[in-house]
């Protein structure tokens, strides 16, 4: 048994290695470069360090020796059997390291590894072994926690790396003129608060810690603090090259835009998409984290020594769920950022919470977001909020228009909006709809003309032009946003003839062609031109843009006057990020044709709230303003309820089979199933529509495209079930799947068995689990996943039927100890079960 145990740790490792690109014999790629139980002389001083577990021979063996470019020692790989913990071999492989001087250290037993950089502390846990290109890259890397705490950060810290000589020109000398140099040339400073959290990562650092979380509200300049952190980290040879990840496409621009306009001179940055062949020439590299963990994409483009310090922005949604499992992937220094306070949920019971309360979920994602960074108590590195913001005269807080209607009351209402409803065996019964049914089930094409008016009657004016002010709407769905986008134009086109001709409004959402482009046009001011209200006048035609969730987290638009949540919202995090938006201070400016100057401080914006979504979150406004809503119109025969469409049910009239012939398909099955998927990736990659839309990362839009255009249409007749028997796959897939085949972003599907492998290795990442565990646990993830009856057992908590059950008993389940809770919750959260299905 012993024997097999070595023997499985020794074939686990050895594919890692493969994996990894290191090399058993000599091939095309080079010469080997493993050397197998190499025996290293060791000294009695040595091995009296060792103390009495070490057998005391003056030879030891290692492992494996793994070679550089060059064929000198480089790392030493420890393997222990499975049921051996790795880190058992520690001290051992330790000296064996600093006898053939070697730095980097890997402790194996073929399902747990660890990673040791000799010169930066402990090991971590790692799911793939580094690639020797990787290595030999941290070589230069030379972590010092004293020399990051010692540099010397000042409110120019950034500018100037931007512009050395800055403080010889005689305009900023001049304390008159100072303020409009910097700001003419784009020179930034940093505010006392960026400083102090500069100064708290490094009080932080100096303690020893390796992860720090920035609690900063929306409008506080986050990047420009990310940047700060980042040319700390490479100046002082804390880190050679930085991976920020975001979450959003539009934030992987301006994160990119932002780094070079604040550290170009010194340092270059690329998007990791635009760069695939030279990323390894930047030193900072900046990607959505959807982008890499698609497929586990991360796994095969970087090995985990490849990035010094990891920059999360939107921290609880960049490592959210599987998303983690990319973060934790990779080694070195963490900084997350995040405008969402974990205090946010602080009058929510958690034992009151419901599996399906989606407060409960971000509950989950908050808490892990601080255990993630090292604040188990709760309390961030850094913390400033809205607040903070306010009261410093650096943020604006909402003035709140509580604006529900009639109709979105009675939404809101215990019993909810009652209609009768025919019922198709004659006769009427009464049906309920309540807020999370609008634009779903509950359609008032009356309440969203009173939305609108409302709107457009009480919306903040631009105070130059005195048109409505720059504003952002949030609905349900594409289709709403539509209505919506429809609605206001036409309005508009009444009361302002001439003016926008249907670009008062734009749509902005996923289905909209260059709808990413449109919402820095926006930003911008020349979305579909500028202003017909005052010539000159540099700010956008298109005053309202139109979106369902686009233009949420970090959307930097400073001159926002309004915003309308024409939905109910319950997300806590979703609700801050909106409300954010507007929260940022901003300088309205205008020459005149006589030369003369006009300059308006924007000192508060409007957040209309037609679903009460503020009292739902429990927030403390003041409700300064309660409008008197337009009068609704009462229906013909003079009930007050407004018409409202319901689901309608297809119904088709009789039919019969017309002829029945039976042919039974063998099995190599049918000719036409087994050429199914050539036929589809020929047709699909000649379609410029879908291609453009995966050029630009628009997935849901090329998935749509297929849906609409192919599936179960004639010519192929396509659809998810015949791709996987043609495939001869033991599980279901998706059209994501499909597409990333077609395109070329993976070789082939992956089976079941490797997705649940895979799904064990982020769990294990994640939450990092003693040896003794990994097996059950392991064996558990997957049994739940897998298995209907016992993921009712489980949730059911009906335990005792374990005893019974063969396919999972209670000895296995006893032996998870803690994770017998976490794992459920982790799969629920985060793990597609239908895909595991046939």
């Amino acid at each position: 048994m012993a024997n097999s145990k070595e023997a499985s740790a020794r074939l686990k490792i050895n594919k890692l290695l493969e994996q990894a690109g290191w090399r058993f014999f000599d091939n095309e790629k080079g010469q080997a470069n493993i050397q197998l139980e190499l025996n290293v002389k060791i000294s009695q001083k040595d091995i009296d360090g060792f103390g009495n577990n070490f057998e005391r021979t003056k030879n030891g063996f290692i492992d494996f020796l793994l070679l550089d470019d060059k064929g000198f020692p480089f790392v030493i790989l420890e393997a222990k059997k499975e049921d051996k913990n790795p880190l058992d071999g520690k001290e051992q492989a330790r000296r064996y390291a600093q006898n053939i001087n070697a730095r980097f250290v890997i402790l194996s037993n073929g399902n747990l590894h660890y990673f040791w950089d000799l010169e930066r502390g402990d090991p971590d846990i790692i799911t793939e072994f580094p690639t020797q290109e990787s290595l030999i890259h941290r070589l230069g890397f030379t972590p010092n926690n004293k020399r990051l705490a010692d540099e010397e950060v000042n409110i120019d810290y950034i500018a100037l790396t931007q512009n050395t000589h800055f403080k010889d020109d005689p305009q900023y000398k001049n304390k008159q003129t100072r303020s409009k140099y910097l700001w003419e040339q784009g020179l930034r400073i940093l505010r006392p608060y960026q400083l102090k959290s500069i100064q708290a990562l490094q009080k932080s650092a100096e303690q020893g810690n390796d992860r720090f979380l920035f609690e900063m509200a929306t409008g506080t300049g986050k990047t420009l603090t990310s940047a700060a952190v980042i040319k700390l980290f490479l100046r002082t040879g804390n880190a050679k090259r930085v991976l920020f990840l975001v979450d959003r496409l539009e934030l992987e621009d301006q994160a990119y835009k932002n780094f070079v306009e604040y550290l170009e001179n010194d340092y270059r940055t690329v998007i990791y998409k635009q760069n695939r062949d030279d990323w390894k020439k930047a030193e900072i590299v900046v990607s959505t984290v959807q982008s890499l963990s698609a497929q586990d994409k991360y796994k095969k483009l970087f090995s985990p020594t490849d990035f010094d310090l990891l920059i999360a922005d939107e921290s609880h949604r960049a490592i959210g769920g599987n998303s983690r499992a990319v973060f934790e992937y990779f080694i070195g220094y963490k900084l997350g950022l995040t405008a969402t306070p974990k205090n946010y949920l602080k009058n929510i019971d958690p034992h009151k919470l419901s599996s399906k309360d989606p407060r409960a979920w971000e509950r989950r994602q908050m808490l892990d977001t601080y255990t993630t960074f090292g604040c188990k108590d709760g309390e961030p590195t850094f913390r400033y909020s809205l607040l903070d913001g306010v009261k410093d005269g650096f943020l604006i807080n909402p003035t709140v228009v509580d604006a529900r209607t009639d109709i979105t009351a009675e939404l809101l209402s215990e019993k909810g909006y009652a209609v009768m409803v025919e019922k198709e065996e004659g006769g009427e019964e009464e049906e309920s709809f309540y807020q999370k049914d609008f634009e779903k089930k509950f359609f008032s094409e009356q309440t969203n003309q009173v939305f609108c008016q409302t709107f457009l009657e009480n919306a903040q004016k631009d105070p130059i032009s005195g048109e409505i002010g720059k504003s952002i709407i949030f609905c349900v769905s594409q289709k709403h946003a539509s209505k919506i986008t429809q609605m206001l134009n036409k309005i508009a086109s009444q009361l302002w003839p001439l003016k926008y001709n249907s670009d008062f409004a734009v749509q902005i959402t996923s289905n909209i062609a260059d709808s990413q482009q449109f919402t820095l046009n926006f930003a911008n001011n020349n979305l579909n031109g500028h202003t017909r209200f005052l010539d000159s006048y540099q700010s956008s035609k298109t005053r309202v843009c139109v979106t369902v969730g686009m233009m949420t987290t970090g959307y930097d638009c400073q001159d926002i006057l309004n915003l309308a949540l024409m939905r109910p919202v319950f997300s806590p995090t979703d609700f801050i990020q909106i409300k954010g938006r507007g929260t940022r201070k901003y300088s309205f400016e205008y020459t005149d044709e006589y030369g003369d100057k006009h300059r308006h401080e924007k000192v508060s914006f409007k957040f209309f709230d037609f679903f009460a979504n503020c009292e739902y979150f429990e927030e403390k406004f003041d409700y300064d303003e309660i409008l008197k809503l337009p009068q609704l119109k009462k229906r013909i025969g003079g009930d007050d309820r407004l018409p409202v469409n319901i689901d309608e049910f297809e119904v088709f009239d009789p039919d019969k089979v017309k002829e029945l012939k039976e042919h039974v398909i063998g099995i190599e099955g049918m000719k036409v199933d087994r050429k199914l998927f050539e036929k589809a990736k020929q047709e699909l990659q000649e379609d410029t529509e879908i291609k453009t839309a995966i050029d630009n990362e628009q997935w849901e839009k090329a998935i749509k495209i297929v849906r609409d255009k192919y599936e179960d249409k004639p010519k192929l007749y396509l659809n998810l079930d015949k791709i996987r028997k043609s495939e001869n796959l033991d599980r279901r897939i998706t059209w994501r799947e499909v597409l990333e085949r077609v395109f070329g972003f993976i070789d082939r599907f992956k089976d079941k068995n490797e997705l649940l492998e895979e799904e064990c290795e982020k769990f294990i990442s994640i939450y990092k689990p003693e040896n003794k565990y990994i097996i059950p646990i392991k064996n558990y993830l997957k049994a739940y996943v897998t298995d209907e009856r016992l993921r009712d057992i489980i949730n059911k908590k009906h335990y005792a039927d374990l005893n019974v059950y063969a396919g999972f008993g209670m000895a296995e389940f006893k032996a998870l100890n803690g994770y017998r809770d976490t794992i459920p919750e982790y799969v629920k959260d985060y793990v597609t079960i239908n895909q595991f299905m046939r």
